[in-house]
């Protein structure tokens, strides 16, 4: 009984520390309105590192192959949802150069074809656009229809620094870090006494035979 109160007074030490820490309590109304104004602000005006440049397709509105220039024999659709680009390209180009190419954003996983995220559908089968080449079996005229998987965001940001979001979670984490100490400290002190018991379990048969050897050696004198 004392231990579990010792360990629950620990547990609500360090909580008061991480409520100290993480919540600074103003000292008027008004302060505390200064800094909530003061929070906000910072995560609205907060500018983030680094962001995906857009392609050069997307910048400068390009459509026709023909208008920057490019050569091919085979006509190569990319659909993606609602969306559908389009590009020429000549057999034996790679699939994730063409893309590229038209502006289509695909994403890519291990590179080598075995992890499947970039696994698009193109004629009724099953192909991977970072090893997958443009075939030499299309007809004159025909074209290269590949859909693509549609993915959630295609840029990526580097977010906000700072967030109420963030102080929750860092707390609810602190408090999931002290519950897990408390169980390791129990697993930790049975193991610990059971070891103790058994060290002295041996001990003591240690004990009765050298105790039972010395009876013996005086008999036989």
């Amino acid at each position: 009984a004392t231990e579990n109160m010792q360990m629950i007074k620990f547990v609500l030490l360090v909580f008061t520390l991480c409520q100290a820490n993480a919540w600074v309590s103003p000292t008027s109304s008004s302060t505390k309105r200064a800094s909530t104004k003061l929070s906000i602000s910072i995560g609205k005006n907060y500018t983030p590192k680094w962001k995906k440049l857009e392609t050069l397709a997307d910048k400068e509105g390009i459509s026709a192959p023909s208008e920057v220039g490019l050569t091919g024999q085979i006509s190569v659709v990319f659909k993606q949802g609602d969306q559908t680009l389009q590009t020429v390209a000549s057999v034996g180009d790679p699939i994730r150069d063409v893309a590229s190419q038209a502006g289509q954003f695909i994403k890519y996983g291990c590179g080598k074809g075995e992890c499947g995220t970039c696994q698009a559908l193109c004629n009724g089968k099953y192909i991977t656009p970072c090893t997958a080449v443009v075939p030499g079996n299309i007809a004159d005229g025909e074209e290269y229809v590949i859909q693509v998987k549609e993915v959630k965001s295609k840029g990526r940001s580097s977010g906000k620094f700072y967030s109420v979001r963030s102080f929750i979670m860092g707390f609810y984490n602190n408090v999931l870090g002290m519950i897990g100490f408390v169980k390791d400290r129990r697993l930790a002190r049975k193991n610990y006494n059971e070891r103790i018991e058994y060290e002295n379990m041996i001990a003591k048969i240690a004990a009765e035979k050298r105790a039972a050897r010395e009876a013996a050696a005086k008999q036989q004198e």
